[in-house]
């Protein structure tokens, strides 16, 4: 579904990513992970071209992104960073909308099938109580929910998200992760997330790639991925692994750094 060849990506004249080779298919939960200023929300952005690669190709769905239109990158794939802002009178309703205007042309207005899809994406995502709410006024988890019916109306192929349980607590961010997997499972949307929190990665991936200074170190399932040697190359520190058996996925407990 999401192809990312040889990609490098850079600031100005500093060089952040690498050479990276990632490949995503259909309906994966794809995790990134890795230590702080490793690359991987650069790697994120380059791969929905809001920031240019350097050298290399990102296809869609066997389809390149630089051969693609704004517009149409948009009828794909959706990208929520890490800080969303709207503006402080836009209701949860009105940001949701904005997920149909790819599909529309600019003289187009919204029709019964927009507002059909808009109303089924505030449903699915438990944001019916907040509906006339401004955007502004819910909690972190709320206003990541809003923002996750906004992409879920805009009906994309490809979901990524750069950190999204970043200043949650930790049960708005299982309620987040669970609604993304939900999402992933009953629509078939494909998901590459940046993720830091290790259990997390282990227990909503089927798939991590591990970046360090840029480049890819390792890819595979959680449980082939999360081991001891990994995270004491990568990360600088000693944790324990458990491997239980009534679940796929490892648990990870840091001890000290390495």
């Amino acid at each position: 579904m999401l192809e990312a060849s040889n990609v490098t990506i850079g600031y100005e004249d500093k060089t952040i990513v690498k050479n990276v080779t990632l490949q995503v298919k259909k309906g994966e939960i794809v995790s990134i992970i890795g230590p702080n200023g490793s690359g991987k929300s650069t790697l994120l952005k380059g791969m929905s071209r809001l920031i240019p690669c350097a050298s290399g190709q990102v296809c869609i769905a066997g389809e390149s992104l630089r051969a693609m239109g704004s517009k149409r990158i948009s009828q794909l794939m959706c990208i929520l960073c890490q800080s969303n802002q709207t503006p402080a009178d836009m209701t949860v309703e009105e940001l949701v909308s904005y997920g149909r205007y790819p599909h529309k042309k600019w003289y187009e207005r919204l029709n019964v099938e927009d507002y059909d899809i808009i109303n089924w994406a505030i449903l699915h995502t438990g944001m019916e109580p907040f509906r006339k709410r401004l955007v502004i006024s819910l909690s972190g988890g709320e206003a990541q929910r809003a923002w996750i019916a906004m992409a879920l109306a805009q009906r994309p192929k490809v979901l990524l998200l750069d950190e999204p349980t970043t200043y949650l607590d930790i049960a708005h961010q299982l309620e987040v992760l669970e609604l993304v997997r939900t999402v992933n499972k009953e629509l078939g949307i494909t998901v590459i997330m940046v993720l830091h929190d290790l259990n997390q990665a282990s227990a909503y991936s089927d798939k991590i790639y591990v970046i360090q200074n840029g480049g890819i170190h390792i890819t595979g399932k959680p449980r082939d991925v999360l081991t001891p040697e990994m995270i004491r190359t990568v990360y600088g520190v000693e944790a324990e692994v458990q491997y239980v058996e009534a679940v796929e996925y490892p648990r990870i407990h840091p001890l000290k750094r390495a």
